[in-house]
């Protein structure tokens, strides 16, 4: 099964501005070092470097500024590019780690091969396909789609995977700032292949 974005239009809404962005670094200011935002020409070289893109609202932020500081940050601009790519296959490598160690199995694909090693080629072969998502801090992570905004903040390890905010403005005021309750019932925009996890 190939896992594809959901465009939501061709020019989505950026519901992050570089006001916002500023007042949500804020928060962050007794706790590591903002450095200067990184530039269009910085920010595509990272996407070409690592064959992504970020989410509008993601790239947004980091034009206004960048923490450092702290190895949680990812950083994007002068990171260990090990690092990096640790950082950016630890959701699909906690996937097969399960796969591997604790019997897991998604539902749609094909059956389970007996063969640990087979079942592990499999495995490997689908989530090639699903769409990549991005840290944002620690094991905080947002899907890379330039596409499409206000998808939520996910905490990712293995397959324990957790909603941790509506989208990138909640993510920072439940992680860093005075959260304010999700409603009861509300809708979180579904990823394709992560959202199994969550529901």
């Amino acid at each position: 099964m190939l896992y594809r974005s959901a465009h939501v239009s061709d020019q989505p809404r950026n519901p992050l501005t570089a006001e916002d962005a500023l007042v949500l670094l804020a928060m962050l200011s007794a706790r590591v070092e903002v450095k200067q935002g990184m530039s269009e020409r910085e920010l595509d070289h990272v996407e070409e470097r690592w064959g992504f893109r970020f989410a509008p609202e993601h790239r947004t932020l980091l034009s206004a500024g960048l923490p450092t500081g702290s190895r949680r940050w990812p950083d994007w601009r002068d990171g260990d590019p090990e690092d990096l790519a640790e950082r950016l296959a630890r959701p699909v490598d906690g996937v097969l780690f399960d796969v591997q160690h604790n019997a897991f199995w998604h539902p749609h694909w094909d059956p389970r091969p007996a063969d640990t090693q087979d079942a592990l080629d499999m495995a490997h072969t689908y989530l090639a396909r699903v769409p990549v998502m991005v840290p944002i801090y620690s094991h905080r992570y947002l899907l890379a789609d330039p596409d499409r905004t206000g998808t939520p903040v996910l905490s990712m390890h293995q397959t324990d995977i957790i909603y941790y905010g509506t989208d990138l403005v909640d993510y920072f005021h439940h992680e860093f700032g005075h959260p304010v309750p999700t409603p009861e019932g509300h809708q979180y925009a579904a990823i394709p292949f992560w959202s199994y996890f969550l529901d």
